[in-house]
């Protein structure tokens, strides 16, 4: 583990007044990041797994099915 600190150091950094605010039409400093990398930890391949797509199809078909019951049923 490393001591250095990831944040800027207000005594260096540009454009900060003493006791580290900023003045009026400044921008403030960006603050370090403590990851190497930002994003998700693995590359997303895959799309949706089989059985949750079957199983949305199926419903899908089964609505369909009981509102073209429904509706020839009230035709009769």
């Amino acid at each position: 583990m490393s001591s250095h600190s990831p944040d800027p150091d207000p005594s260096t950094t540009p454009g900060l007044e003493p006791g580290g605010s900023v003045p009026p039409g400044e921008t403030p400093p960006a603050e370090a990041s403590t990851a190497s990398e930002a994003g998700p930890h693995r590359s997303l391949k895959r799309g949706w797994s089989k059985g949750p797509l079957v199983i949305i199809v199926l419903l899908a078909v089964l609505v369909a099915l009981f509102f073209l019951a429904y509706g020839i049923v009230l035709a009769l």
